[in-house]
């Protein structure tokens, strides 16, 4: 995971299945490849993040996607950053948690201020790429969701507005969720009364906080890793191999890169794809070979051979010695 990007979480599959809009789909729609919620956590260029968006707003056909989904937060679809936030002791606490872990949100920055006890939080993006209005418009509103879902109470911004506001449908089915419309700003800003940001959560959990505050630390320190493509050539081969698939264009496919790309980003780290493909393919093996339920001429089609006189001479290169007898020491 690096700075600069987006982050989300496996329940992003959740939010969407809650849509009924197809995980496979949205991702095939933006070009990101259909393994990406396999892993534990998922890093998007905002460049990639704002294509996901967009197919997400297109196939689901809902011009307020954004008051859509505030509609159907729920705490246990939180990433943990806004999860620890709802511990917090009211909305004021909770913003300035958020905004000292924007980093985990994504490239973009929380600025909040409390003016003659109103609470403020205004959202800086990044020039380039611009988000798309839409998502904005969701950004502010999951403020509101926030403030609800933490005070259990139909919590009303005193004022949001945006640059390129929603109109029409879209802004009146804003204006119906929020109680207020969307105003018109040079920057995105939602504003709470005094009240309400002093207004207690009901999910307030100090000694809840203290088990996230290092979870958030260590996710911070995470920010900086990169995503082995050897690790996700292999995870594609899982899924591949025993439909028969086993060349570097249908991985290269599955992970939304070229072949070249594939190569290329497999070369930096000191390997290939013949190479993965091998040790998968040796890991694989083993791991049948202990089951004796599983001929070896299955095994050899489980690996993506055609023939297992093929499986026989590979093994035999890689070990030194028949699938037979690796078998038989195995028992």
């Amino acid at each position: 995971m690096t700075a600069g990007r987006f982050t989300l979480s496996p329940a992003t599959s959740a939010v969407l299945a809650d849509l009924g809009v197809s995980t496979g789909a949205v991702l095939r729609a933006a070009g990101l490849p259909e393994d990406l919620f396999l892993n534990r956590q998922v890093a998007l260029t905002p460049d990639q993040f704002y294509r996901c968006w967009a197919a997400l707003e297109e196939i689901s056909g809902d011009p307020a996607l954004g008051a859509t989904l505030a509609q159907r937060v729920r705490a246990e679809t939180f990433q943990p950053a806004i999860f620890a936030a709802l511990c917090s002791a009211d909305l004021r606490h909770a913003a300035e948690r958020l905004a000292a872990h924007k980093r985990l949100l994504g490239p973009l920055g929380l600025a909040v201020h409390a003016d003659g006890g109103r609470l403020s939080v205004t959202i800086q993006w990044p020039a380039d790429p611009l988000p798309p209005p839409s998502f904005v418009a969701y950004e502010l509103v999951s403020w509101v969701a926030l403030a609800r879902l933490g005070t259990r109470r139909p919590v009303r911004p005193e004022r949001i507005a945006m640059p390129n506001p929603p109109g029409g449908a879209a802004g009146q089915a804003y204006e119906d969720y929020l109680g207020v419309p969307v105003g018109l700003a040079a920057a995105p800003v939602v504003t709470f009364t005094a009240l309400d940001g002093r207004r207690p959560f009901l999910t307030a959990n100090a000694e809840m906080w203290r088990v996230f505050e290092p979870e958030l630390r260590r996710r911070l320190a995470d920010l900086d890793r990169v995503e082995s493509t050897a690790d996700r050539v292999r995870a594609a081969l899982l899924e591949l191999l025993p439909a028969g698939q086993c060349s570097a264009s249908a991985v290269a496919q599955r992970l939304a890169l070229s072949r070249r790309t594939l190569q290329r980003r497999l070369a930096e780290e000191q390997t290939s794809f013949q190479a993965v493909l091998a040790r998968t393919r040796h890991a694989l093996a083993r791991h049948y070979l202990e089951r004796p339920e599983i001929t070896i001429t299955e095994i050899a089609l489980l690996l993506g051979y055609d023939e297992p006189s093929s499986f026989y001479r590979a093994f035999h290169q890689w070990s030194g010695t028949t699938p037979h007898q690796a078998r038989a020491t195995a028992t």
